[in-house]
This record gives structure tokens, sequence and C-alpha cells, in this order.
């Protein structure tokens, strides 16, 4: 019958005009955007898929271009196992880029997967308002799509600057090579997209546990305001989640992490990549990646209490530097929280003690598959961006105690700093501290304008004593290492090869 209709139209083309959509055949044996968006339901299973690209983005990309990136971690050379040249180009600084791009496969895949999102939220935005549903479900999965593209976006832009700009899903694969858009463009559309949201989504307090919220989408947009050093309009909206009195401090800085079964979305969580242990896909395994190693069945049992504890031998991440260890003051209780050590038997390095991520290495059943959720904003950082919020609109004073909040949980006395200049440093080591191995501190480097001042001594220190920084007895560094100090990644080859723009 199709096709008779279709030939019928197409004979009556000289003499008249069959409408567009007449001639479109949607698929019957396989699903698409055009048959599948029809119900509430529909579109909730769709904002469920937005999110998924997440937790491989922090299980797998996010330490190593934001936390191995930095002074805060390195890598442990295994001499037995072969280099992984993409993740330690990225801690030792040596990114290979030419003319903009570089083959790095942990940029790739982060672009990718932020892309992932951003195409799966536009297919719900362009449509969402085409369907009868109820109105607040729809605002608030709305809301999230709105977040989530917009967190995408702010990682890209933070990643590589200037990238294109899709906010409609792409059909064809012309309209796929976009040009780049001005950073200022980029944010002007996370600014706008992440204020919708925080008007749209529910509170914490109404709103399903693991989904973005209210205050999720304040503390986006707040923190896009820090970057763009619009400070009274950041504190503004941290003081607005301060008083909305629906997030406070655990009193124990441990319990402000997740275990891999309990203590999730707890009242410090603003949002939380969520993980499950188990068979269902939803598990990650980020503590087998940044473990040291080769590590003995023994050796690992007693930090994962697994049923299957098995050896590693894999190249080592995300190792924990002197330079991190040393930054914790005496009596901080968030030291021995974040640093645990373990003696490797089989190590080649003389000294065969290692310091580890202690708070990413909770207990859980079957190796490498883990459920702990990780944390991408915490009410600790509300209260020390609305400090340095506070700080850099001259209101020192009214800084202070949110500061001194945080001090005060890790057992340490009030800040003793009082002028604008000391106070930005205090703020400035307290992050580093405080959100320690949360892939905060090279954006921070960044956002500061410190990257010569820190970077290139720290690069100085590891070529200099290479055994500190977990070099076995030959072992040094490579002679490319710190020589790439740029504020954004190259963008991915891969995707350059596919469009004229970049």
């Amino acid at each position: 019958m199709r096709k008779k209709l279709i030939i019928a139209c197409l004979a009556t083309l000289a003499f008249t005009s069959c409408q567009d959509k007449f001639l479109t055949v949607l698929p019957e044996t396989n699903l698409s955007y055009d048959v599948y968006y029809k119900t509430q339901a529909d579109f909730e299973y769709a904002v469920n898929a937005t999110y998924a690209p997440l937790r491989s983005i922090f299980n797998d990309r996010a330490w190593k271009l934001g936390e191995l990136h930095s002074d805060n971690a390195y890598y442990a050379r295994n001499p037995l196992y072969g280099a992984v040249d993409a993740t330690e180009n990225i801690a030792d600084f040596a990114v290979p880029t030419a003319n903009g791009v570089t083959a790095n496969d942990n940029v790739l895949q982060q672009w990718r997967q932020d892309y992932l999102i951003i195409s799966r939220a536009n297919q719900i935005l362009v449509l969402i308002d085409g369907v009868d549903f109820d109105a607040a479900v729809k605002a608030n999965l709305k809301g999230q799509a709105l977040f989530l593209r917009a967190f995408a976006y702010f990682e890209l832009a933070r990643y590589f600057g200037s990238v294109p700009l899709h906010l409609v899903p792409v059909t064809t694969r012309q309209e796929a090579a976009l040009p780049l858009s001005k950073v200022e463009d980029i944010y002007a559309q996370i600014e706008k997209d992440a204020k919708e949201a925080s008007t749209s989504l529910l509170s914490k307090s109404t709103q399903e546990a693991g989904r973005v919220t209210s205050g999720t989408a304040k503390m986006l947009l707040a923190n896009l305001y820090i970057v763009q050093k619009k400070w009274a309009d950041a504190s503004t909206l941290l003081a607005d989640i301060v008083k909305s009195g629906e997030y406070s401090l655990m009193p124990n800085y441990d319990d402000a992490f997740s275990g891999t079964t309990d203590n999730k979305n707890n009242v410090e969580s603003v949002f939380e990549v969520q993980y499950m242990e188990g068979a269902a896909g939803y598990n990650g395994n980020l503590i087998y990646q940044i473990m040291p190693s080769p590590i003995t069945a023994e050796e690992l049992f007693p930090i994962t209490g697994t049923n299957n504890t098995q050896a590693t031998s894999q190249e080592s991440n995300d190792i924990p530097t002197p330079d991190i260890i040393a930054a914790f003051e005496t009596g901080d209780k968030r030291k021995d929280v974040n640093i645990g050590y373990v003696t490797l038997s089989q190590s080649a390095r003389a000294n065969k003690v290692f310091p580890y991520i202690k708070k990413f290495a909770r207990k859980h059943t079957q190796q490498n598959n883990t459920g702990q959720n990780f944390p991408v904003y915490r009410y600790a950082e509300v209260l020390l961006f609305l400090a340095e919020s506070l700080n850099e609109s001259g209101k020192s004073a009214d800084a202070i105690p949110y500061l001194n909040q945080v001090r005060a949980r890790a057992g340490l006395a009030a800040t003793t700093a009082s002028s604008q200049a000391d106070l930005r440093e205090a703020i400035f080591k307290e992050r580093r501290v405080e959100l320690a191995f949360e892939n905060k501190r090279w954006f921070d480097i960044v956002r500061t304008g410190r990257i010569q001042e820190i970077i290139v001594p720290y690069g100085a220190r590891v070529k200099a004593n290479p055994d500190a920084y977990y070099f076995p007895a030959g072992s040094v560094p490579p002679g490319n290492a710190f020589t790439v100090l740029d504020q954004y990644y190259g963008l991915p080859a891969v995707e350059s090869a596919l469009s004229p723009n970049f």
C-alpha cells in the first residue's frame, strides 16, 4: 500500500505538490526518534541514558585529565609492563600536539563521551515540548537534560577552549562538522542552560536520589561564574545554596564519600556520579586503575576485601605525589582519609612503600567491580567557592567563616589569614587538600593563571629526584617531560580528520 501511495505522489508532482512528510517512510522494524519519543516513560528512559556516559568519564578519563595532569598525582613506572604513553604523556605534560590537534586517546574518549551526552540531551530537548504529559514531570526531565548538556559543554570548554556548539540533533555528516565556537559563546550557552535548569529542577529533598537538582544547577552556574571571575554573581548563587538548608557538611570528612553500597547521595552531596557493583554493567573499577602495582593478592586484600582478590601488575597511575602529601597541615584529619600506604614486595623500586588514594578504596565484593559513587560537587566546595567569591569581591571578613567551617571539620584551627591576598592563598591551599583527587586541581591551577608558577618547579622536582616520584633505579622521566604546558588540550586528531573546521 505504501509503495502505491509513494508512486501516486511522484506521478502527480508535475501537477501538484505532496507534503514533505508524506514522502517520509518511517522504519517499522527498529526504533528511531520519529517513533520512540511518544510518552513520559520514553523521555524518562532517554534522560537516564543521558546520564550514562558520566560513568565512563569519571571512572576512566576525568582523573587523568584533571588530577594526574597536575602536581597532585603521578604514575609509578613498572618496568615489566609496557608503557601506557597516552596516560603517561598526560602526567608528564608531554602530550604530543601539532597544529592544535593531538592523537592522545584519553583526550579523544573524553571528547566523545561529552558529545554523547550532548547529542542525547539535544534529542530530548528538541522533542519534549511536543509531547503531552504531566507538566511538572516534564519540567524536571527537561531541567535534567539542560543541566547535562551544560555540564558536558563546561567540561569541553575547560579542556579544549573552542569547540563545535551543537544545540539540535545531527542528522547528516555535514551537520556534524560545525565550525568551532568561541569560548565566550560556549560559556553563554552553558549559562543559559544552567539558569533554566535551576528553575526547572526539583530541590534535593524532593528529587529522586542521584539525579541533579536545582542546587546542582546553581553550583554549575556558580562554577562557570568563578571561571569568568564574575564574583558577585557567583556569591549570590552560592549563598542561595547555603540558605536553602538542603545541604550540610557531614560531621566526619570520611563520611562525605559513599561506600560501595551505602552512604550514597548523603547530605553533603550536591552531585555525584552513580555506580552500582554487580553484573548489571553499572559498576566502576577506579581503584584498580589507580592502585600501585605490581601488588600481590595478599597485599591488595586488606584494601579491597574482595572474595576473589587477585594480583595485578599494570602500569600504575594517580599515585599521590610527595607534594600533595606535604600540603596537609599537621593534625589535618583529612590526610589519613585521602592517603594510605601499601608495601609492594615485588616492586623494582628500592623503597617499596607506595602511597595510594585511600578515599576511593572502599571494601567491596568482587575484584575489579566497585559501586562507590564519585563526587562531582560537594557542599564543602560550595563553602570554599563562596569564601573565594566573597574574598575576591572585597568582602574578606565575610569570607573567613565559610573557610573556617571546612577547616574546623578537618580538626584545624581557624585561618590566620586576614588580608585579601593572604586569604586568597589560604583558600587555594584549602581547596587542594579538601578536594584532593576529585579532579579539581588542574582546573584550579589554570583558572588562577598559575601553570608556570606551579607546574614548572614541580617538573623540575620530578626530574631532579625521580626516585621520590616512584621511578625504580635506572628509570627517569622522558626527555620531553614538562614541555607542553598549554592551558587546553589539543583537539582530537581523529575528529579533526572528519571536519574541515579544525
